[in-house]
């Protein structure tokens, strides 16, 4: 049964991130102007290591498409640029990520493709605020926005104090 709910849900979740993705490159001229020669190509990213206990995640391939945005390939394609990363803990790698901690990866492929995309990973930002000043106005955005803030300092804090304590030995 969690084999076919992963399969219903595994492609409207894939759907939707690329939707974010596409927003955010959209909003920066420069992220569509370095993807636009890279058409056609293909970038696969393998998460290993991942928790038996986890569903399998979909294949994780992209395809850049003719405007300089990605599409999601639902079968895992030859890629042009395959990147590699360890996730025994995926909810603490998310966190490094969030926090703007780039993991170590192993890259392979289009030496071109891989400084572009390196580019965008050290320069693309979502302007949350500003997506939600169109929607609710710039009042509520702010507050919006300062409360998602003080929230992610708080969970990155105690992020940091459950590593600490976990990385030390045990005093038995």
């Amino acid at each position: 049964m969690l084999h076919n709910l992963n399969a219903l849900l595994a492609p409207a979740l894939m759907d939707r991130l690329v939707l974010v993705v596409n927003h955010v490159l959209s909003s920066e001229p420069q992220a569509v102007e370095r993807l636009l020669p890279h058409r056609g190509r293909v970038l696969r990213l393998d998460l290993l290591q991942l928790p038996s206990l986890l569903p399998a995640p979909p294949p994780l391939a992209f395809r850049v498409t003719p405007a300089g945005l990605v599409e999601w390939f639902s079968e895992l394609a030859d890629a042009d640029l395959r990147v590699r990363l360890d996730a025994p803990n995926p909810a603490a790698l998310a966190w490094r990520l969030m926090a703007g901690e780039m993991p170590p990866v192993v890259i392979e492929g289009d030496a071109q493709l891989a400084g572009d995309v390196d580019w965008l990973l050290k320069n693309l930002r979502w302007d949350v605020t500003d997506d939600l000043d169109r929607l609710f106005g710039p009042a509520v955005a702010q507050q919006v926005h300062q409360l998602g803030s003080a929230l992610a300092r708080a969970l990155r804090a105690a992020l940091q104090a459950v590593s600490s304590v976990v990385g030390r030995p045990r005093a038995d």
